[in-house]
């Protein structure tokens, strides 16, 4: 995000303090960020905090004598590229939409031209009330995006739909406006992601240690990129953005029946996820201890990325692979078997443990070429990949 200026509004809501960690995301991405507060966000949360967090100062009074121009409301909002609600109220909600400009934040909004973000904080009672659905649904069919609050306890001491959004949450939709291009308009992916369950009996179950990380961002960068994305995956506690359509399964059946139905409609195939190999036919009650371990009747997994690549037509198919040893090798023979057009190999090892990081050494293996990257981010591993699926993709269609 590098480059990328981000401006932050702030309301009267005890959720203010989560937008100090939404300042961090967008600092931490390279983004400028600058805060613009009403007088009650102040209540909520310092100026000192929001200063130091952002490096820059905070907006909160439109005469302000430091501002840097007398009409600060006008030019903060040339400056910005987004402008992030967070939490918002419905006081602000109701402003934006009846045009009313009385404060630093109403009359920076109202002036602002861009995209606007808001993620509304309020007790369920108010957020159901008519007056505000009816700003929301007009503002929304003016070009504001809303970000649905969560349902949960709140601060009131209500239970209901209320809860602002979480600031990861928040920032990846953000990400989606910030990071936009049309590198893969028009197409359509399906990411698979994180791992499989399969049942031993109806306590125990075998999986793997995938995280579904990389899946994810692949998923979030190719929908960014203007692919239309649907994302299959396993059990995991990653989230993602709306514009991504997602499809949550269990088993290694689960996520072959999901591939299955979706296959024919798209254009790129990406199989991110460690699906197991085997799954078990399961026993009805809980297998006792016997003192020489336990019997399982297994049976073999439908192979996916066999499947595919065996019907595919003017698609691509991007594999993965995890290897211990022969890993180059092994990934060769597994490109061949099952058609793909690209294989991602991770090496798991001390050094490289994958697994749950941030960060993976992978190498792309393809009929031409074996190339090694070097340890990068996930975020740049699923670029990388993505701008190889372009090219792929562009020469099917030459």
């Amino acid at each position: 995000m590098k480059g990328k200026k981000v401006l932050i509004g702030i309301t009267g809501g005890i959720a203010a303090y989560k937008s100090c960690y939404l300042i961090r995301y967008f600092v931490k991405a390279g983004a400028e960020v600058k805060v613009v507060t009403t007088e009650n966000g102040l209540k909520f949360v310092g100026e000192t905090t929001l200063r130091s967090l952002s490096n820059n100062n905070v907006y909160s009074d439109t005469f302000a004598e430091w501002n840097n121009k007398p009409h600060e409301h006008i030019s903060i909002t040339d400056w910005g590229d987004i402008f992030v609600v967070a939490p918002a109220t419905a006081n602000i909600i109701g402003k934006l939409a009846n045009g009313i400009a009385d404060d630093a934040l109403s009359t920076s909004l109202l002036a602002f031209n861009r995209q606007i973000l808001i993620a509304p904080a309020m007790n369920t009672k108010m957020y159901d009330n008519p007056a505000v659905q009816r700003n929301m649904e007009f503002l929304a069919a003016n070009g504001v995006e809303f970000i649905e609050p969560d349902t949960g306890d709140l601060a009131c001491g209500y239970e209901g739909k209320g809860r602002m959004a979480e600031p990861e949450q928040i920032f990846r939709e953000a990400r989606f406006h910030l990071d936009r291009s049309s590198l893969l308009a028009g197409k359509k992916i399906i990411v698979t992601a994180s791992r499989t369950e399969e049942s031993l009996d109806p306590v125990r179950y075998l999986t793997n240690r995938s995280s579904g990380i990389t899946g994810f961002r692949i998923a979030e960068q190719a929908a960014c990129m203007g692919a239309e994305v649907t994302l299959i995956t396993g059990p995991t506690d990653q989230e993602t953005f709306s514009k991504v359509k997602r499809i949550n399964i269990i088993t290694a059946d689960d996520m072959f029946t999901a591939v299955d139905r979706e296959f024919d409609f798209c254009d790129c195939l990406i199989m991110s996820a460690a699906v197991a190999d085997i799954s078990f036919y399961m026993s009805n009650d809980k297998i006792k201890k016997s003192g020489s371990g336990f019997e399982l009747n297994t049976k073999d997994t439908k192979d996916i990325l066999l499947t595919m690549g065996q019907r595919k037509e003017k698609q691509v198919i991007i594999g993965f692979a995890m290897e211990t040893n022969d890993a180059v090798e092994n990934a060769k023979k597994k490109l061949l078997t099952k058609n793909a057009d690209l294989i991602v190999l991770n090496s798991i090892s001390k050094e490289n443990p994958a697994f749950g990081s941030g960060k993976n050494k992978v190498t792309l293996v393809s009929k031409d070429s074996v190339e090694e990257l070097p340890s990068m981010s996930k975020e740049d591993i699923a670029n990388v990949i993505l701008e190889k699926t372009a090219e792929k993709l562009r020469s099917l269609s030459s």
